[in-house]
């Protein structure tokens, strides 16, 4: 029984290597063997609506339960190495016991966030989102402003919660373990006690991170079970097996759950009101050797300007679950995370460092949940995702906006920018190259929704 252990442990670390890995690849080298790793994560599935992935991940957690939990999911297995830690640190593994579920709050949590994502709010709702909240901890946890210390905040949340409780975060506040719990106290084969054979030592109970195994009654939790079968190597009489779940009246579950209609309705609810949101959701740096320039201001934009492929800025708002791949995965430097509040965390350009390059289309080969969709080099430089808008009192004239435009949508006239809006791509050069100061003399303005040209 240690064999199903030691090739959990396997998977998990490749698992998370390569994530990891992928999340720092700034030569997007990786994306190619690797690019796979998060578009087998949920909740990116549901929002791309990759139907395979989907099927594939609650097949599995109906046959043999939370498995994903432990090998796939990336802040599942970085919390299995926090609690490894533990033991480094004190010598000595933690003696966990068993605690009743809390399932009206990981059931409320769940619903909260489902009613998010159908808002669209997805910047908010993605806090707690798995996948999401590992890669922006990994990926900003030495940054600067707001996207460092939420890595800071996540960080803390998830360390101090595995320290001293082991799995709690993924059956109270995760969304994606809250929604596989469903399916996973009906699993067919999972972790059961033989009665017969307990001899009541409570090893088995004391290594259970997920605080599921209840000794004195002989049952486990199906529902918050996350395979890691650290009992199986507890257990000495062999009361802990791993097989068939037997359907026993006392097995795995609290018979007032069974009674507790209500809460089934909740469920059910929120089940149905995620299939409404996968629905909505498918309808709808420095260059060449030089010295960086001063910082200069640019105006507000009133839309943000978002990548090629992401179609349009609601397209994107609502597939988008601001896990940081793109951001950290762009060349140029140009994607940065929103600190608005409605797209909190989504990434948006900003031209500071460099500008959109018509030959990168890495962003869109890496998205995970089809915010922004798949797009060629050649497809690219027929799409404009903005527009150039001049502000003429800051211009010095020297017409390097007009140099620099890949399209060449800018033209001088009487030592003055005119832009042809109908040439214009958006790609942020003509901002990026604008010597003035304070303030830029020529920005982007981001649109509503992408045009060709």
């Amino acid at each position: 029984m240690k064999t199903l252990k030691t090739i959990r442990i396997i998977l998990a670390a490749v698992m998370l290597a390569g994530i990891t890995a992928l999340l720092f690849d700034a030569t997007g080298m990786l994306r190619h063997w690797l690019g796979w790793m998060p578009k087998i994560q949920l909740l990116p599935a549901v929002l791309a609506l990759n139907v395979v992935i989907i099927v594939a991940v609650l097949l599995m957690t109906f046959l043999v339960g939370r498995l994903y939990c432990s090998v796939a999911c990336p802040m599942g297995v970085f919390q299995d190495i926090l609690v490894w830690f533990h033991k480094i640190i004190f010598g000595k593994k933690r003696p966990y016991r068993y605690h009743k579920p809390q399932n009206w709050l990981r059931y409320i949590v769940l619903g909260l966030f489902v009613l998010l994502m159908v808002l669209g709010i997805n910047g908010i709702a993605s806090l707690i989102a798995p996948y999401s909240a590992y890669a922006r901890m990994v990926t900003n946890i030495h940054g600067t402003g707001l996207v460092h210390w939420v890595a800071i905040a996540t960080l803390c949340c998830v360390g101090v919660m595995s320290f001293v409780w082991g799995r709690l975060w993924c059956n109270t506040l995760c969304p994606v373990g809250s929604l596989l719990s469903l399916v996973s106290r009906h699993r067919l084969l999972g972790i059961r006690i033989d009665e017969s054979k307990c001899g009541g030592c409570r090893k088995c109970e004391h290594g259970c991170k997920a605080m599921c195994i209840d000794v004195d009654n002989h049952t486990v939790d199906h529902s918050r079970c996350v395979d890691c079968f650290n009992c199986l190597g507890e257990c000495k009489t062999g009361a802990i097996k791993f097989g068939l779940k037997l359907k026993d009246p006392k097995d795995l579950k609290d018979p007032k759950d069974l009674k507790d209609s209500s809460r089934r309705k909740f469920v059910a609810g929120t089940v149905a009101v995620g299939v409404t949101m996968a629905a909505q959701a498918q309808e709808q740096k420095l260059d060449g050797g030089l010295a960086a320039l001063t910082h200069k201001q640019v105006p507000e934009r009133k839309t943000p300007v978002e990548p090629a492929g992401s179609q349009s800025l609601k397209h994107f708002s609502s597939h988008c679950t601001a896990c940081q791949l793109c951001v950290s995965q762009c060349p140029e430097k140009v994607l940065r995370p929103s600190t608005q509040l409605e797209s909190l965390m989504q990434p948006e350009m900003n031209f500071s460092d460099g500008y959109c390059r018509t030959a990168c289309t890495r962003c869109s080969e890496v998205c995970p949940t089809g915010a922004i969709l798949p797009i060629t080099k050649e497809e690219k430089t027929a799409v404009s995702t903005g527009v150039a808008v001049v502000l003429k009192d800051n211009c010095i004239g020297c017409g390097s906006c007009a140099r620099h435009c890949p399209s060449e949508a800018i033209t001088m006239v009487d030592g003055k920018p005119a832009v042809n809006e109908a040439r214009c791509l958006g790609c942020g050069a003509c901002e990026y190259y604008c010597p003035a100061r304070p303030v830029t003399a020529i920005y982007v303005e981001g649109k509503q929704i992408h045009t060709e040209i």
